[in-house]
């Protein structure tokens, strides 16, 4: 559906964040895009919206070059959720927010009306509608900000790290949401830092480092021990690190073991 040929970018007097980065989404991908912080996962998903343009390479959707097509055209097929829901939240209840997309699309009334109906429904906030969405928790302006891109019907939802800051059950809430979207038909590309929710919910997983796409592939493959994984800036899943743990001849005794533990236990506390 979406093809990124050796997409190059470049800001201002300041080395490449991007250096020919390819990459294909299918229409039935549950993607997630990881890296360490700097590594281009936010400016990618930026020149797929053409907020910025690239300095080399072409996108393409569906075999037809997006550099044809504005951003407001784009959003036709591809939605786009920032990592902080405040940066696109500005109207003053949740339906008029959500009914923003359509409406700079040229939906008619009735066209939009449906739209911000099913959008709400599909994030399970009809009855937030009238609600001012500047005043809600962060877990729910998360999903104002999915429903504004669901409103205008996309084929692929990009979201930028949307799990950050929420807790446990905020984040559980939100996969188990792109899951139904993705049930029903919508493809996927979410970045991501969390480790253990990538583990968790995805099966494809592409990793930027130093601007350049160093793997793309399962997420089987990617904790099958056989990558650097500090290298780029990730770390394994705190139960497969315990996993590998309990494999080890130097953990036989009960006092190594803990020892050994204990920072994967802290760290885990620490995420939930």
């Amino acid at each position: 559906m979406l093809t990124l040929e050796c997409i190059s970018f470049q800001y201002s007097q300041q080395a490449p964040a991007l250096h020919e980065v390819s990459l294909e989404l299918k229409a039935d991908d549950f993607m997630a895009l990881a890296g360490h912080n700097g590594s281009g996962k936010t400016t990618l998903t930026r020149l797929i919206m053409g907020l910025i343009k690239p300095t080399g390479g072409r996108i393409l959707l569906d075999d037809e070059d997006l550099a044809r097509h504005s951003t407001a055209q784009r959003a036709r097929h591809i939605g786009y959720v920032f990592q902080n829901p405040d940066r696109q939240i500005f109207r003053d209840t949740v339906a008029l927010e959500v009914a923003y997309g359509p409406q700079q699309l040229g939906f008619s009334a009735a066209e939009t009306s449906e739209a911000v109906a099913k959008a709400l429904q599909a994030v399970s906030l009809t009855d937030q509608a009238q609600a001012d969405p500047r005043l809600l928790p962060k877990g729910l302006k998360q999903r104002v900000a999915i429903a504004s891109a669901l409103s205008m019907k996309p084929r692929l939802l990009i979201l930028d790290e949307p799990t950050s800051g929420q807790d446990a059950w905020e984040r559980r809430q939100l996969m188990s949401l792109l899951q139904d979207l993705h049930r029903q038909g919508m493809a996927i590309l979410m970045i991501t830092h969390d480790m253990e929710l990538l583990a968790a919910h995805f099966k494809r997983v592409a990793v930027l480092g130093g601007g350049r796409k160093v793997f793309d592939g399962t997420v089987a493959d990617l904790f099958s021990g056989a990558h650097d994984l500090q290298q780029w800036g990730l770390a394994e899943p705190s139960l497969l690190q315990l996993s590998r743990l309990l494999k080890q001849p130097g953990v036989s005794d009960a006092e190594a073991f803990c020892q050994q533990l204990l920072p994967l236990l802290k760290g885990g506390l620490r995420h939930e």
